[in-house]
């Protein structure tokens, strides 16, 4: 049985009036999706609680996070982190210039 490649930037959706969510993988204990920003951000009240820790990569574009203690975190093209369960956060910036693409591992322990 033959495997084809696929390229995280095809397929790019030409609206961007509202941010695209995109699963990859989705099994029990793991869900990689593929999320396309361009000047979105989470609502004005209210903070991301997940009940699984979040890995992201911004692969293309700038975006920043806020966490509920106040600090943020300035990412770029190439810049990742870890969000642990429970650690409540938001997007508060991307860029409304240019596409954002961002890599998200959502797992279990």
């Amino acid at each position: 049985m033959g495997m084809n490649s696929v390229n995280i930037f095809d397929s790019l959706p030409k609206d961007l009036s509202l941010e695209v969510f995109e699963n990859i993988i989705h099994a029990s204990t793991i869900r990689i999706e593929r999320i396309i920003s361009k000047g979105h951000c989470s609502p004005d009240t209210g903070w991301y609680d997940q009940d699984e820790s979040e890995w992201i990569m911004l692969v293309e574009g700038e975006a920043t996070l806020e966490f509920e203690s106040g600090s943020t975190c300035k990412l770029s093209a190439g810049d990742y982190i870890n969000i642990p369960a429970h650690l409540k956060h938001k997007v508060v910036w991307t860029d409304p210039n240019q596409i954002t693409i961002w890599l998200a591992v959502f797992y279990t322990s």
